[in-house]
């Protein structure tokens, strides 16, 4: 009987996990419900054809078995491998940028594209999705990175200019991450 029973709950997963499609430009899912149900979770932008998902809202969701991912141009599945070197493509920093986004999710935020600051990420506090406007820049970075002060001041001012808080997530070697709330430096 346990047979039956595992057998069933596994058509009943292979039926929730979501079709999606490989772009150049990201991944797109053409279901109107499971674009509206993502969408308010906070993942991707509504196109004419469907939700568009970044890479890394793809390979978060792939990697949690929640969306399967077929090539457009070879109709065969991509798995998060692929998708990764397809991100890689277009962002230097891809490695750094899913880590985040994968551990910022991971502890319930919604977490958004930045808006070309400097800043990688918006992040909205937990519930606060759709409510507001995001209250926290982050800003990605890796162990060893050089990066100035002048640079880092500038997107500092930015995100204060706009009311927000600059969140510095800094990723050691071993790929654990800390978070830094930064304030403005008065001299």
């Amino acid at each position: 009987m346990s047979g039956l029973n595992g057998e069933r709950k596994e058509i009943e997963a292979k039926r929730n996990v979501i079709e999606a499609l490989l772009r150049d430009s990201g991944v797109l899912i053409r279901s109107e419900e499971d674009s509206e149900r993502l969408s308010q979770r906070g993942y991707g932008i509504h196109e004419d054809k469907g939700l568009l998902l970044t890479f890394y809202e793809a390979m978060y969701l792939c990697g949690k078995g929640l969306i399967r991912v077929i090539d457009e141009k070879t109709g065969k599945q991509v798995g998060f491998q692929e998708l990764l070197e397809k991100y890689k493509a277009i962002e230097k920093n891809a490695w750094i940028k899913y880590l985040i986004y994968r551990d910022l999710r991971s502890r319930g935020y919604v977490v958004r594209e930045g808006f070309g600051l400097g800043a990688d990420f918006r992040l909205y506090e937990r519930g606060e999705y759709s409510k507001d406007s995001a209250d926290y820049l982050v800003y990605g970075i890796y162990e060893g990175m050089s990066l100035s002060i002048e640079g880092l001041a500038q997107i500092l001012m930015q995100a204060q200019n706009l009311k927000k808080t600059l969140i510095l997530a800094v990723i050691n070697r071993r790929g654990e991450i800390v978070y830094y709330s930064l304030s403005r430096l008065n001299f």
